[in-house]
């Protein structure tokens, strides 16, 4: 089955940090996207560009409406994702729970809808 793991974090958390902290936790995403895919699980991944960054889109009544992002005022953006190929939801857990960012912010397991 694949499932996203989805990385939700503060944004503010990491602009707070010194560049030896962020770059030592840049270090441990390079480390943890290595294992996983050397363990043949990682079908795909990237960090995202900071929320305000990003556009809304809708169509109301025929015509397109863009704003600004983040849809949501939250502490905690959507900041990065993997997509992982697992046997089943208790190993897409285990594979999220070694996400850095599990320490720090939430992780959101979600499986693949089957079309």
């Amino acid at each position: 089955m694949q499932y996203l793991i989805l990385i939700h974090d503060d944004p503010s958390a990491w602009a707070e940090m010194t560049e030896d902290v962020r770059n030592a936790a840049y270090g441990e995403y390079f480390t943890y996207t290595g294992a996983i895919r050397d363990e043949g699980i990682m079908l795909g991944g990237a960090p995202l560009v900071p929320s305000p960054q990003a556009k809304l889109v809708r169509v109301r009544e025929g015509k397109q409406v863009v704003s600004d992002g983040p849809y949501a005022e939250t502490r905690e953006q959507l900041g990065g994702y993997y997509l992982v190929e697992v046997e089943n939801e208790e190993q897409a857990i285990a594979a999220a729970a070694r996400v850095p960012s599990a320490r720090y912010g939430t992780i959101e397991v979600r499986a693949l809808a089957e079309m």
